[in-house]
């Protein structure tokens, strides 16, 4: 921490537990030759031993305190370093079979998943830290009080896995929440169904736009009762009990 204040706006908290740095990078498991991306690197808590395990590392740092301080420690042919936003950053840009890593900051992590889910094909896996409260909504199952828009747009896209549980006092300094690693590996192209992912976003934001209501009232305007009917669909259900599938044979629906 020496040398620099963590940036409130930059949701900067920065992981200092050796045991917990060590299970991550385990986890990830990067090879030699993989095209890693740190997303927020930071002081380098993760950065310096997936060098150890990579022949170059690439990161995206928006603070142009760490980005000098990076530049400083690190030669360019070992990290390559990516100036900017990752809410605005083209992944693309980098290459294809990428490995995503990354502390994200927690006040952007939902628009961020949503983000980096649009480069699902240029990805091999991500591996992220996130309030622990946003990894439940991501796992969360049809019935559960967690499940919801993040929840069935990300299980349409990937596999997730929740990994690792990281208590606030890994941090410094430490948020006021729980925080938890989780695994997402993108499903490949033929799994994916939706004739129309943008009628899916559509369809999935308006039923939890007011989860507590029917989807006869929810998604009023965007289904009608003949088409609850022709995809046998109980109008009476709540958001939170259709599970994945059942919101895309609605958007294939529309799409016909």
């Amino acid at each position: 921490m020496k040398g620099h204040v963590a940036r409130k706006r930059f949701g900067q908290n920065f992981l200092i537990d050796r045991g917990i740095i060590g299970a991550i990078v385990s986890a990830i498991d990067p090879k030699r030759n993989d095209t890693v991306v740190e997303i927020g690197p930071g002081l380098g808590a993760i950065t310096i031993p997936l060098l150890e395990r990579v022949d170059r590392l690439h990161v995206v740092e928006i603070d142009r305190d760490l980005i000098a301080r990076l530049k400083k420690q690190h030669s360019p042919e070992r990290l390559s370093i990516h100036e900017g936003d990752a809410l605005a950053f083209d992944f693309a840009s980098i290459g294809s079979d990428l490995r995503l890593v990354g502390n994200l900051p927690y006040n952007i992590s939902t628009p961020l998943l949503f983000h980096l889910a649009s480069y699902g094909q240029q990805v091999r896996d991500m591996h992220f830290m996130l309030q622990k409260e946003v990894v439940e909504r991501m796992v969360a199952e049809p019935g559960n009080a967690d499940y919801g828009r993040l929840s069935v747009m990300l299980q349409y896209s990937f596999w997730l896995e929740w990994l690792i549980d990281v208590p606030p006092e890994s941090f410094d300094p430490p948020p006021k929440v729980d925080s938890a690693v989780v695994r997402l590996i993108p499903k490949p192209l033929e799994a994916l169904t939706a004739r129309s992912p943008a009628m899916l976003e559509k369809v999935v934001q308006a039923a939890f736009a007011q989860r507590r209501k029917m989807l006869r009232n929810t998604l009023k305007g965007v289904l009608d009762e003949a088409g609850f009917a022709a995809l046998s669909i109980a109008p009476t259900l709540r958001p939170e009990d259709l599970p994945v599938e059942d919101y895309v044979r609605i958007a294939n629906y529309l799409t016909r």
